[in-house]
């Protein structure tokens, strides 16, 4: 089964390429829609170097479909949307683009869509090649499965998008909040409990989330 992958960029020539490599090794053939907001560095020639040629009959398995799209006006939950109804497979993960995919089991993260609006994944913080303790947002990522997991200190529902796991129904169903700077995802576990629904952290979803200056996890407690 392929599934969709949807990646937001700006400027993330460093690990662009380290993302998506590691996307195109763990999943079978997958699609990825980039939303892309206005880069100026070396960022979508590098993505164009895995992007499968429509009129190149022989597939290899270096290069997969992949399709970009800028954005004006960018708000994170606004890409994502943007991303989702771009998507043409049921399953859609959503990765930073400066995250390295490391363990993603389809079989059973589909299977755990069955029961969950969504299933987010464990995390590695890197900072110039050192893995970092766990303090602050890393904190959450724990070593054991959470349904709704809650974050006292930022005193709300917790889920991270660097890398989340979603039937594509619940997010055409459920949009991301457009007029947020920030956080669309913790808002939107926020809603989807309020509703009665369930959301999943599986630790054996696995991605290291390498440090750049531009990302607000990096910043305080993220």
């Amino acid at each position: 089964m392929s599934i969709s992958v949807v990646i937001r960029t700006k400027n993330e020539e460093r690990w662009i390429g380290h993302t998506i490599q590691s996307v195109i090794d763990l999943l079978n053939n997958p699609e990825i829609i980039i939303i892309d907001n206005n880069s100026t560095d070396k960022t979508l020639h590098i993505v164009k170097h895995f992007q499968q040629d429509p009129e190149v009959k022989e597939k290899k398995s270096n290069y997969t479909n992949i399709k970009i799209h800028k954005i004006d006006n960018y708000s994170p939950g606004r890409a994502l949307n943007i991303g989702i109804n771009h998507v043409s497979n049921d399953h859609v993960l959503i990765i930073s683009s400066h995250c390295v995919l490391k363990r993603f089991n389809l079989k059973d993260h589909l299977k755990s869509l069955e029961n969950h609006i969504c299933v987010f994944g464990n995390q590695v913080p890197v900072w110039e090649g050192k893995k970092i303790s766990r303090r602050y947002i890393w904190s959450h990522f724990i070593h054991k499965k959470v349904v709704n997991m809650y974050s006292d200190f930022e005193e709300r529902h917790f889920l991270h998008n660097a890398c989340a796991f979603y039937n594509k129904k619940a997010l055409i169903d459920h949009p991301f909040d457009e007029r947020l700077v920030g956080k669309e995802d913790r808002y939107w576990a926020n809603d989807r409990v309020d509703e009665g629904l369930t959301y999943l952290y599986d630790p054996e979803m696995l991605v290291e989330h390498h440090y750049t200056s531009n990302g607000n996890t990096w910043k305080g407690i993220g």
